[in-house]
């Protein structure tokens, strides 16, 4: 897409997930897909997958269209574009697999076309497995290179040290061209980690949420996040050696957090409730 080809946004943001290795319980791209699916966004740019995927891996997949042909859908990066009502700001959502191949060639042409988009601010969710008990709130951590934002976010900072996937080549990318960045993840419970993890979706919704300073739908995920967190129950009460294993995470979670630091998230969550009340029906 060419700049002539863009149209005009309203000061827009970027907010992208990526199936694989950053998705556990396919917590980031739910995220997205949910935001995809409230505010009814439309398909704004594609990649070419040619580049960028080994077809091995990453299989096209035989399905039929609403003609009723059967076609072959290739896993195409794909940005969408929302223009949430009420709201003063337009966003896209960029969904896509991470990348085989060419990973810099490929977040470089995302940022190009976030900035001919006037992007000035992109954020990338993630997901990984911990050992963290389903019955406490799931952590989530975050970094950005705007203090503003870290502030917003009330987050720890990640002292993460170690490999890396596409999110994070996409963040110092999108950095070194002038743009705010913020990487948010999710630690899923490791033994609950049949996707979708709705618990990680909803928690990451609520940090995008706080990093953005827009309120965003909830649709019906916090009704999918109770169910999420019963059927983890019931899958702890049938087993009583899982059972004893999340009272040991519980005793070790608690032990490790500050009574401030409940109140600090007691605070964001109501915060976002008063943003939230106005725009219910987003």
């Amino acid at each position: 897409m060419s700049d002539a080809q863009i149209p005009a946004l309203r000061n827009p943001w970027m907010v992208a997930a990526f199936e694989g290795w950053n998705d556990a319980a396919d917590a980031a791209t739910g995220t997205v897909d949910h935001l995809i699916e409230e505010w009814d966004a439309e398909v704004f740019a594609e990649l070419d997958p040619e580049e960028f995927y080994d077809f091995q891996s990453v299989r096209p997949v035989l399905s039929p269209s609403d003609s009723g042909i059967r076609e072959i859908v290739w896993p195409t990066p794909t940005i969408y574009l929302a223009r949430p009502p009420r709201q003063e700001r337009d966003v896209l959502l960029l969904r896509a697999v991470e990348p085989n191949h060419r990973w810099q060639t490929f977040c470089g042409a995302i940022v190009e076309l976030a900035r001919g988009a006037g992007v000035q601010e992109i954020i990338t969710l993630g997901a990984l497995l911990a050992d963290t008990p389903h019955t406490r709130p799931i952590p989530v951590t975050g970094t950005t290179n705007d203090p503003v934002m870290m502030e917003r976010l009330g987050l720890e900072q990640s002292r993460y040290a170690g490999p890396v996937g596409i999110t994070t080549v996409l963040s110092d990318v999108a950095a070194k061209e002038g743009l705010v960045t913020a990487s948010i993840w999710a630690a899923v419970p490791h033994y609950a980690a049949e996707p979708p993890c709705f618990t990680a979706t909803l928690r990451l919704l609520g940090a995008l949420e706080d990093a953005t300073g827009v309120p965003l739908p909830q649709g019906v995920l916090r009704e999918m996040a109770e169910a999420w967190l019963r059927g983890a129950d019931d899958l702890m009460s049938q087993d009583e050696d899982l059972a004893e294993y999340v009272r040991s995470l519980e005793t070790e979670r608690d032990a490790g957090d500050l009574p401030e630091a409940s109140g600090d998230a007691i605070a964001r969550e109501f915060e976002r409730y008063l943003r939230r009340r106005p725009t219910d029906d987003l």
